[in-house]
């Protein structure tokens, strides 16, 4: 190993030290750590997204942290340590690419994904027949996905086997269904229904995207840019302080902060 992952290594046994670590290091388990785990997968995605290579480089910083974190957990437990992490993707990176490391042929990235899915399922064994084996293999495939990505997944692969609408006129009746839905649903106060009928419009509206070729987690992550773009001119222009101001204030600042915005956005062009 480098001396920098050496030095990464040996700084999180450190932080890992009953005598001397740090109290929060050592409170931490597999499963406290999964919202890190989460965040920094977003965080370096975002980085990527928006070409900012300083961002990106200690985004990635951040999520070995937690793979050299996870795996200093599991060897203080003797289950497995971070060489037997490298070691089992290297071999699974060389198993799966016999078009690589071996005399197999692969033409061009759809036969080499075909080979992957056929060397990964040959690696699970074999199976007893199920009775819905769509629905069981896009659930192993959703399980590691944020859920906007993993209903998209769903949304693609269901299509495709030919649950689908005939137009797209179905699909918006459909989010109107399903918005309707929502609003009884708060109405009535219960929280539990209301939050399943949200989830019904959201998985509705992915089907919007797909059917209109747009990617929704790019347009989210779009929106979540611009919306604090503009809210920080909203807050830069009152100061600081958005309590106790009007909403006809704020919206008079919001509305100014997107003109200024686009006069800028056109000015560069």
């Amino acid at each position: 190993m480098s001396d920098a992952l050496q030095e990464l290594i040996a700084v999180v046994a450190k932080l890992r030290d009953p005598d001397g670590g740090c109290p929060w290091d050592l409170e931490q388990t597999h499963q406290s750590l999964v919202p890190y785990v989460l965040e920094e997968a977003h965080e370096v995605a975002d980085a990527i997204r928006y070409g900012d290579d300083a961002h990106l480089k200690e985004e990635l910083g951040d999520l070995l942290l937690q793979v050299v974190l996870h795996a200093q957990i599991a060897q203080e437990e003797q289950r497995f340590d971070l060489e037997a992490i490298a070691r089992g993707i290297s071999e699974k990176l060389i198993r799966r690419h016999p078009h690589v490391f071996g005399d197999a042929v692969a033409p061009d990235s759809a036969a080499v994904k075909e080979t992957w899915e056929a060397i990964k399922a040959s690696e699970k064994g074999e199976a007893p027949p199920s009775a819905s084996p769509l629905s069981d293999r896009l659930a192993g495939k959703v399980r590691g996905q944020p859920a906007l990505a993993g209903a998209m997944t769903i949304s693609k692969k269901a299509a495709k086997a030919g649950f689908e609408w005939d137009a797209m006129e179905g699909v918006w009746e459909k989010v109107h269904e399903e918005l309707d839905e929502l609003k009884e649903a708060v109405a009535s106060g219960d929280k539990a229904h209301a939050q399943e009928e949200l989830g019904d419009v959201l998985f509705t509206l992915v089907n919007v995207a797909r059917w209109c070729g747009i990617d929704p987690e790019s347009g989210l992550a779009g929106t979540n840019h611009r919306f604090l773009d503009r809210f920080s001119r909203v807050e830069a222009a009152l100061g600081g302080d958005l309590q106790g101001r009007s909403i006809r204030e704020l919206e008079t600042l919001w509305q100014q902060a997107k003109a200024q915005i686009r006069s800028e956005q056109q000015g560069a062009v």
